[in-house]
């Protein structure tokens, strides 16, 4: 896979961390010493104010924005979103304007959700942002805000939510070529790998590379939000569009694309207590910090395979998306449950 051809700007703290769970593996072994063994792909450690998955996307999406001689980056999010918050450290970065739109997705009240955590850094960063209802039509208010910045007399570059698309999910294709070569320098097999899907690039991104390189590592993609069918649906879509860049579309087939969309809850961004216990476990287990909305779902969705056995004897690698910011955004939930 030749990436440079894409014209990524590099900005991204690379390779990431590649480490052993030992606290978590043995929480996770029965007395009957099954389990699997966990490993864990730091890509909450990407740098970009605080880091992220969306770092790596960005910077191809990046790339393309600045070949298109854009000045103002347009994108949106839920209110805590940290694809928002990357997006506007890296138009921070390159000297351009943002503007966000903030979708109040979870129809949180709540003052330390709609100011604190991803929000407050979306301000520092030099953002200009503005919130919409729950449910609106977020392609169409990408539009009519770019339609503005262009009305202005400015250049936008539209970025969609989770920067998802064939272009941002090149990140995670070179990512699958990233952790694939740290595997392979400690002689270690990966049997398979467990992340959040939500906008599906990430998701997606994985299962293209591993698919064009011919490496044969199931991913499972632990859901946030839509139901299986619909966030399977969207993955597949977008594999197979991202493998087609680099001419191998039908290398990807339906049967990679795998959701367990059993974990999401009461809804995108609605934490309940075993989200809770899994925040507590990864951090006492191995002072790791994830945060309630993808990779606490996920990891919730994790820990429930394993105690049911479902990865016995196998080595899972947990691709940490990042996203510990929102922690803050959760105080008011959390407190006295701790």
């Amino acid at each position: 896979m030749h990436f440079s051809r894409f014209n990524p700007v590099r900005f991204a703290h690379l390779p990431t961390p590649f480490e052993p769970l030992p606290g978590l593996t043995e929480q996770l072994t029965r007395e009957d010493g099954s389990g699997p063994t966990l490993w864990i792909k730091r890509d909450d450690c990407t740098g970009l104010a605080g880091g992220g998955n969306k770092t790596r996307k960005l910077e191809y999406l990046l790339g393309d924005a600045l070949a298109q001689d854009a000045d103002t980056l347009v994108t949106q999010g839920a209110i805590q979103s940290n694809h928002v918050r990357q997006t506007a450290a890296a138009a921070a970065i390159f000297g351009l304007k943002c503007e966000i739109i903030l979708e109040a997705r979870t129809g949180s009240n709540a003052v330390d959700y709609n100011r604190s955590g991803n929000v407050l850094l979306d301000e520092l960063l030099g953002a200009r942002h503005r919130t919409v209802a729950g449910g609106s039509d977020m392609n169409a208010e990408l539009a009519r805000v770019a339609a503005e910045v262009s009305a202005a007399g400015g250049r936008p570059y539209v970025i969609p939510g989770g920067g998802s698309n064939a272009i941002g999910a090149l990140g995670y294709a070179e990512c699958a070529l990233e952790l694939v070569t740290q595997a392979n320098e400690m002689g270690l097999e990966i049997d398979r790998i467990v992340t959040a899907t939500g906008s599906a690039g990430t998701h997606a991104g994985l299962v293209a590379g591993l698919a064009v390189m011919g490496a044969d590592i199931p991913v499972l993609g632990i859901g946030v939000r839509a139901p299986k069918d619909v966030q399977e649906a969207n993955v597949f879509r977008l594999a197979q569009e991202t493998a087609g860049l680099f001419g191998h579309a039908e290398r990807v087939t339906r049967d990679m694309v795998v959701a367990d969309c059993d974990y999401v809850g009461a809804g995108y961004g609605l934490i309940d207590s075993a989200v809770i216990d899994a925040l507590k476990t990864i951090a006492r287990s191995d002072a790791i910090l994830l945060d309630p909305v993808y990779t606490g779902k996920a990891m919730k969705g994790l820990i429930a395979l394993a105690t049911a056995g479902k990865f016995d004897g196998e080595t899972v690698v947990f691709l940490h998306t990042g996203g510990a910011q929102g922690l803050f955004a959760y105080q008011s939930e959390m407190e006295g449950q701790l």
